[in-house]
């Protein structure tokens, strides 16, 4: 029996985190543009998401890549794929040798 290849991801959106006050939650934002159907101004939209983060990568303003997955719970069914861009001026990272890094 052959294996199947992985199924490649589509529908990924990139927005930036406004909330990580949650465990392996973050509620993402998501800036669009939409087309007036009428007058055919475009409009400044915004849609949130409540996205799973299981390691606790992202925090507050980073822009971040997301993906639709499985419901896993009322409101969660969006996953994080990865940070594209870390907030400015972010907390410091402690090494294992105690030394401080900034990211």
């Amino acid at each position: 029996m052959t294996q199947k290849a992985p199924k490649p991801l589509t529908g990924t959106k990139i927005g930036v985190v406004s909330s990580d006050k949650r465990d392996k939650s973050r509620t993402v934002v998501v800036n669009f543009l939409k087309k007036h159907p009428k007058y055919g101004k475009y409009m400044k939209m915004v849609s949130r998401y409540q996205v799973h983060d299981p390691a606790n990568t992202s925090r507050v303003g980073d822009q971040v890549e997301i993906a639709n997955c499985r419901p896993i719970s009322k409101t969660k069914s969006w996953r994080l794929i990865r940070v594209v861009t870390r907030a400015p001026g972010g907390e410091p990272v402690v090494t294992e040798a105690g030394a401080a890094e900034s990211v």
